[in-house]
């Protein structure tokens, strides 16, 4: 189990599914309450939904960060274990909550200095749209959205490709590496859809309205679960040390 604390790889992929696991908890927690009580406090909805926001955000930049990290270990593998070290992937992780968190604080801020103080008393059906109402926060939220798509594509565009060059000369591990960045990507691509969500709510509400509900929960499915459910799959079932100490723990 000592291998699961001290390897680079395998804290990111802990990280990975644990921050899964909340984002997805919050998110069906805000779906109960919305379907059940419809509609509640501002104040509640608004620590629930920055929370969500959070976790959400996490996902794409872990698994750029992951992407790295095979890069490393497969074009660099004599230098791996001196860049990976366990106390700079901590630090990773932590930088990758700070940049989430940055990215999503002003919403509140903008929202603290623009609505009233009996807005946080009222009670709304919990969207984003209506407890950071400002439309200064759409833009801010595209402006942010293009940067982290552009940076995080690049990232694995580049450690794809440079791992394909290293796998035609290079062993099964290469090879291996390739194939899981792709997974990297197929993945990523899924979350990547929720950056585009707001957009394409907003054209599904003025197209029917009626049924906004109901398509907002498929959207909830197909966006927010299908990824994250892949999670455990790709990097546990696929991991000879995970699928070891998973069967000796089904049997146990």
């Amino acid at each position: 189990m000592r291998i699961f604390y001290t390897n680079p790889r395998y804290i990111l992929i802990i990280h990975l599914v644990v921050n899964d696991m909340i984002q997805v908890t919050l998110s069906i927690i805000l779906f109960v309450i919305g379907f059940t009580l419809y509609r509640i406090n501002v104040s509640v909805c608004c620590i629930f939904t920055l929370l969500t926001l959070i976790t959400t955000e996490n996902t794409p930049l872990n698994l750029a960060c992951m992407a790295m990290e095979c890069y490393i270990a497969v074009c660099f593998p004599l230098r791996h274990m001196q860049i990976c070290t366990v106390r700079r992937t901590l630090m990773l992780i932590g930088f990758i909550w700070n940049i989430s968190i940055l990215s999503v604080l002003p919403d509140l801020f903008i929202t603290l200095a623009t609505e009233p103080l009996d807005f946080f008393h009222s009670r709304v059906f919990c969207l984003r749209e209506n407890v950071f109402p400002n439309p200064l926060i759409p833009l801010k939220r595209e402006i942010i959205y293009s940067l982290f798509l552009v940076i995080i594509w690049i990232t694995i565009f580049y450690t794809y490709f440079k791992i394909i060059f290293t796998a035609q000369s290079a062993s099964k591990n290469a090879k291996k590496a390739r194939n899981t960045i792709l997974l990297h990507g197929i993945q990523l691509l899924l979350c990547m859809a929720t950056y585009a969500g707001p957009q394409v709510l907003e054209v599904i509400k003025q197209g029917d309205p009626t049924n906004y509900i109901d398509h907002l929960f498929a959207f909830y499915i197909i966006i927010h679960v299908l990824p994250r459910s892949i999670s455990p799959v790709l990097y546990g079932i696929r991991d000879k040390t995970f699928r070891k100490f998973l069967k000796g723990h089904l049997w146990c």
